[in-house]
């Protein structure tokens, strides 16, 4: 074997077996959107973007909050989720009548959704549409990208400028003081279940421990 050889980087088997999985999911889910069958509201049906700090809620754990806000907004209630886009897909899923809803998104790809998308940046967290005004969301369901004060204080403004006063807020354990500080919301559920992030072989089960805070 030549001496340079051992310069070389080697991935281990089970490395590369975790990268081939990887691959084959990325696979699937391109066949997925080009079946018959494709629902462009199933969590999934944009990938996530961990450059975005991007990591989708479970099935369950989006279904469980999507009725939690239904049951909160009322019949004809209006529900904003702000960096929520799991629990948005899933309203949407529910097709409901007695209810609307709208997503607040930095991702632009989640545009595909047309006007109930609006494009969201927390560092400018006043930055809204003319048409939508204060106090005008009998619910909004919120979950800052980041686990900064920062990221949930200027998040926290835009929360508290859309709703009649209800607020579901999904963020780390470790952000509830901060959380309370800035809107009022206790701890309600822990752990919420969000999808495993798989990379290099392991999975980040840190993306699970969670809080779910409310105000009403």
């Amino acid at each position: 074997m030549d001496d340079d050889d051992d310069d070389i980087p080697q991935l281990s088997s089970h490395t590369l077996a975790a990268l081939q999985e990887f691959y084959l999911e990325q696979q699937q889910r391109e066949d997925m959107k080009t079946s018959q069958g494709f629902n462009q509201y199933s969590i999934g049906s944009i990938e996530e973007d961990w450059q975005l700090s991007q990591f989708w809620y479970s099935d369950e754990t989006a279904s469980c909050l999507a009725n939690e806000a239904v049951v909160a907004a009322g019949k004809g209630g209006r529900i904003a989720c702000v960096s929520a886009p799991s629990v948005y897909q899933k309203l949407k899923e529910q097709d409901g009548k007695d209810f609307s809803a709208c997503i607040l998104e930095y991702d632009k790809r989640f545009s595909v959704y047309g006007e109930e998308f609006i494009f969201y940046d927390y560092n400018h967290p006043l930055n809204l549409p003319e048409n939508l005004l204060p106090h005008s969301f009998d619910i909004v369901i919120a979950d800052p990208p980041y686990l900064s004060e920062e990221c949930l204080q200027k998040t926290a403004e835009t929360i508290k400028y859309l709703t009649k006063g209800k607020i579901l807020l999904c963020t780390g354990a470790i952000m509830e003081e901060q959380a309370a500080k800035h809107l009022g919301v206790k701890i309600c559920q822990t752990a919420l279940k969000r999808g495993t992030v798989k990379m290099h072989g392991y999975e980040d089960e840190g993306t699970c421990k969670s809080s779910l805070l409310k105000a009403w």
